[in-house]
């Protein structure tokens, strides 16, 4: 009857200002931007709202290849989307963070070369292509939150999952631009630190108390620390590396990695303050009981993809809990199709064959870090040999399987 739809009107008002269990169902829906500004309404909002923060505590990323030229240049990426400016009018189909589902506090991000540096190819335009990158990493740290831990890296080719499920299918992008950011949300129980080690030209003796000021060091929660050395062509570089492995190697915990290009971003310092031909070792420590992880080593023997899926079944043998799992590939640039005899994708294919909901990231570098090995249930070290590994590598591909735990 008359007046029966404002009844109805007023009716939805009290039941959205007063039942939280209906206010936090709505507001399960939403974006982690639009939650955050639908926290602003009113105290009961406000805290559904962190509530359902609190319970995104899944990984999730962003990711995006071409044809064409990447946007990342112009500063709305495909795989680091702005939290806050609006799409870029250049890019036709821009994906935002407006649509991501949590709020990180630790980012990974990698960009192929070719993104970052541009396409100009004369000597003349080598400084305007190191500045734009410069630029480049600046805006977007910009665009992530304040509080946020960033780390970029810059590699010759991508290993990447498309945007939408955890079960697409994993590419391999050794040409053309293409990138992918890893959002780490805060979880219970896990900790995530990033850290840099720069080469000192003064001093041939690394100073590993520099490894506890880095968590790596008197961290009995320590498991698996990603490293990735850059400028691997300067003199020294290769020496300084082993420095920081070796010492790492004594420990239960599972290390892999590579060499890339360079570095972008490392918001824990000044990184950009760092001298553009330095060479050192920038990663991730993740630290927490409840972590599980394990890596194979696919050496150069391994052609084809009977012996690439065999390596892939060392892995599955770890028992490592699929579920709220992300899956890395460290590979040389030397692999790829041109390894497998112009079949393409080969490992990612393995990769996901095995781990059919595990999403995978990576990329195709200049030198690899890590063996076969195992952090098992109980959290102990299982190695293949009496000896410790040699981690350093070339031509291989490094697989790594990291668990976070059960997520409510």
């Amino acid at each position: 009857g008359p007046g029966g739809g404002g009844a109805m009107e007023a009716k939805g008002g009290f039941v959205l200002a007063n039942l939280a269990e209906v206010v936090e169902r709505v507001l399960g829906f939403l974006p982690t931007k639009a939650l955050l500004r639908a926290a602003c309404v009113c105290r009961l909002w406000r805290e559904c709202a962190r509530r359902t923060l609190r319970a995104r505590q899944r990984i999730a990323w962003v990711s995006g290849r071409g044809p064409g030229p990447c946007p990342l240049r112009a500063v709305s990426p495909r795989f680091v989307p702005p939290l806050s400016l609006p799409p870029c009018p250049r890019t036709p189909c821009p994906v935002s963070l407006q649509k991501v589902h949590v709020l990180p506090q630790t980012v990974l991000y990698i960009a192929d070369a070719e993104t970052f540096s541009g396409h100009e190819e004369s000597h003349e335009q080598k400084k305007a292509r190191k500045r734009n990158s410069k630029e480049t990493a600046l805006a977007l740290e910009k665009l992530l939150p304040k509080r946020c831990q960033v780390l970029g890296l810059v590699t010759p080719g991508i290993v990447v999952t498309p945007m939408g499920s955890s079960s697409n299918q994993p590419q391999e992008i050794e040409e053309g631009e293409a990138g992918f950011a890893l959002l780490f949300p805060k979880i219970d129980g896990v900790k995530i630190h990033t850290f840099h080690f720069s080469k000192d030209v003064k001093n041939r003796v690394f100073d590993e108390n520099k490894f506890a000021e880095a968590g790596l060091k008197n961290n009995p929660d320590l498991r698996v620390v990603l490293l990735f050395g850059y400028n691997s062509w300067k003199s020294g570089a290769t020496r300084f590396l082993h420095q920081i492995v070796n010492p790492l190697n004594e420990k239960s915990i599972i290390l892999a990695g590579g060499q890339v290009e360079s570095f972008t971003s490392l918001t824990s310092e000044n990184a950009h303050a760092q001298p553009g031909d330095a060479c050192g070792v920038v990663g991730l420590a993740f630290s927490g009981p409840q972590i599980q992880s394990a890596t194979v080593l696919l050496d150069q023997d391994v052609a084809d993809e009977r012996t690439a899926e065999a390596a892939m079944q060392r892995l599955k043998a770890a028992n490592i809990p699929e579920h709220n799992s992300i899956g890395f590939m460290f590979a040389c640039v030397g692999r790829g199709y041109r390894h497998y005899k112009t079949k393409r994708n080969m490992e990612a294919d393995a990769f996901r064959k095995f781990f059919p909901n595990v999403p995978l990231f990576g990329f195709f570098g200049h030198g690899e870090i890590g063996c076969d090995r195992i952090v098992t249930g109980n959290f102990v070290l299982r190695e293949c040999n009496d000896i410790k590994d040699d981690l350093l590598h070339g031509y291989t591909t490094v697989m790594t399987l990291i668990h976070f735990g059960s997520t409510k």
